[in-house]
């Protein structure tokens, strides 16, 4: 049983849903607005037509003159945002060259949008697929040494494409929003800020590289090796500079609200929804390129952070003047902490049963949020009540009978 005084309390913005414990890194005014809605709010006063001539100006500099080269590449996945960043590209006649990293977990629906896009915007498509033993073994390790089974597709798509730019000889990259800045504020719509290696690196692969894997698949029994990485290893500082590649994000210069430009694609390029409601959050939008990524991966967030992907799309809902905070309230207690059924799809793949999942989760309970009573999972929630979420599955010092793969 805890000690009653060690429990934590958790802060939550008092205009959105998100904790203090966010993974997006987030900082609260004096008002206890959070940095994420302070960011949101700037959309409104941007001058957004003199934007889209700084984008014009842009993408005069480097379009191909002579028609010898792509005039850009665009990262995919064939979500609703892909195709709005396509239907920006080319409503100025330019010739994209599109790269999709596919980590082998689409939903039929997602598959079936990715090919659509193809053919309705009449683009020429790099579709790369990485060995499936060796995606399994990520799938493993990723869950083992961060708690996160996605950690190579999060590293696909911040690293493949930018391969292609610079064996393409292509500079100029479109990214869709700046995550950590669309969710917790981390940097203002004035920064006009761009992608880097170190976002990439400290953030979206929380300080992981292809080379931890080599480590990892030797303590943990995996069968890997340098060349089954090639995929998720990062161009080097003198082939970037060669090229000269420069990613940019096209929410800087367009407004971003993907509440508008989803249901547009889907009226003008025929982009589906998912036909069945995801478990974990109430948009049928989004993410539909990996069945987990609103599934089991963000049950591990909910793990680790107490929070999930219905908090991520409330928060944006709210901001948006799409719904109260009460409203959010009410979807985040019913939605945040469901254990989705794909995570036996997910088992099966890289065979696993649900105890080791289970007993390997608990190791990754950030102690801001989680505590120990009675053999249960406990933590507070965003009305100020304590609740239990299942029992303890295994002590940590315990864990490492768990790791015969």
């Amino acid at each position: 049983m805890s000690d009653k005084k060690s429990k934590p309390e958790m802060r939550y913005c008092a205009r959105c849903v998100y904790p203090a414990s966010s993974a997006a890194p987030l900082v609260f005014d004096e008002s206890g607005i959070c940095s994420g809605c302070k960011t949101a709010g700037q959309k409104a006063e941007i001058d957004w037509q003199r934007r889209k001539k700084l984008f014009e100006r842009l993408i005069d500099e480097y379009k191909s003159k002579d028609g010898s080269n792509y005039d850009c590449i665009i990262p995919v996945s064939g979500g609703k945002d892909s195709y709005w960043q396509i239907h920006i590209i080319k409503s100025y006649g330019l010739k994209p060259l599109l790269v999709t990293y596919h980590g082998n977990n689409y939903t039929d629906t997602g598959m079936k949008n990715l090919l659509n896009m193809r053919e309705v915007f009449n683009v020429d498509h790099i579709f790369f697929t990485p060995s499936i033993r060796v995606l399994k073994s990520m799938n493993r390790l990723g869950q083992l040494i961060m708690g996160d089974m996605n950690w190579h597709a999060h590293a696909g798509i911040f690293t493949y494409p930018i391969k292609v730019a610079v064996q393409q000889n292509i500079p100029l990259m479109i990214w869709g929003e700046h995550g950590f800045m669309d969710l917790g504020g981390m940097h203002s719509y004035n920064d006009l800020v761009e992608f880097t290696y170190r976002y990439r690196h400290e953030h979206c692969l929380r300080g992981y590289e292809w080379y931890d894997f080599i480590e990892a698949a030797s303590k943990f029994g995996e069968h890997l090796q340098k060349q089954d990485l090639l995929p998720w290893i990062y161009p080097s500082d003198d082939e970037i500079e060669r090229v000269g590649v420069r990613g940019v994000y096209i929410s800087n210069f367009f407004e971003w609200d993907a509440n508008e430009h989803g249901p547009l694609m889907v009226e003008k390029y025929g982009f589906k929804e998912a036909e069945e409601p995801f478990e974990r959050t109430y948009r049928k939008m989004s993410n539909l390129d990996d069945m987990h990524e609103n599934g089991i991966h963000d049950y591990m967030k909910f793990v680790k952070f107490g929070y999930g992907r219905a908090t991520d799309h409330v928060c944006k809902d709210i901001r948006s003047g799409l719904m109260t905070r009460e409203q959010g309230i009410e979807i985040v207690k019913k939605m945040d902490h469901i254990k989705s059924k794909d995570l036996y799809r997910w088992l099966s793949y890289v065979g696993w049963s649900e105890e080791k999942f289970d007993a390997i989760a608990d190791t990754y309970r950030d102690p801001r949020v989680w505590w120990i009573d009675n053999g249960e999972w406990w933590k507070n929630n965003i009305n100020g009540e304590p609740s239990s979420y299942g029992k303890v599955h295994l002590d940590k010092e315990d864990w490492n009978k768990f790791f015969v793969l």
